[in-house]
């Protein structure tokens, strides 16, 4: 189902709305009709393979195209676990895509329940609980292939500690379309 030209296209627009902050030339985007229509993206950057920002949307609310150039702009000079992205920076970074399905509840029992019931690589998950809330995307997985452990990561990234359950949690699970910059 993947859309190689809706990724070319994203790529382009996320390295362009940072790279005109430095006042670099934009890469010319081709259009595609999805860019208008509402849509829900994350946007990651590495640098060497290791996270430099990620910063997105959970909802889709704006056009595709105002979404993915927002969430640049983010993941580059607002994520608060980095400083924000240099010049000297931009050419060294990668840039990744992530095209979010909408989110849909999760029921489960307990937490043996939701932990059988997640697909590892696939789901991203959503966590709720006491207006806190917390998100992975799928590729988290590659860092932590463990259900227990990336359910327990999860909970602490949402402020709560690892081994604590609450039957409060509200679970979400979407699937995600993903491009990446060579």
């Amino acid at each position: 189902m993947s859309d190689p030209a809706l990724g070319a296209t994203l790529l382009t627009m996320a390295r362009n709305a940072i790279g005109l902050e430095f006042g670099a030339e934009p890469r010319e985007a081709t259009e595609h009709p999805a860019l208008e229509q509402a849509g829900a993206t994350f946007v990651t950057l590495t640098q060497q393979g290791r996270l430099r920002g990620c910063i997105g949307s959970l909802e889709a609310w704006r056009p595709l195209r105002q979404d993915v150039a927002q969430n640049a702009l983010a993941a580059a000079f607002r994520d608060p676990r980095f400083p924000p992205l240099s010049a000297e920076e931009l050419p060294a970074t990668r840039v990744e895509v992530s095209l979010l399905t909408p989110a849909e509840p999760m029921p489960y029992a307990d937490e043996a329940d939701a932990l059988a019931q997640l697909v590892p690589e696939r789901d991203g998950v959503i966590l709720e609980c006491y207006g806190r809330r917390a998100t992975f995307l799928p590729q988290v997985w590659e860092q932590l292939p463990d259900k227990r452990q990336f359910m327990a990561h999860l909970k602490q990234k949402a402020g709560f500690a690892a081994d604590w359950w609450s039957p409060d949690i509200r679970l979400y699970r979407y699937r995600v379309e993903k491009w990446r910059e060579a």
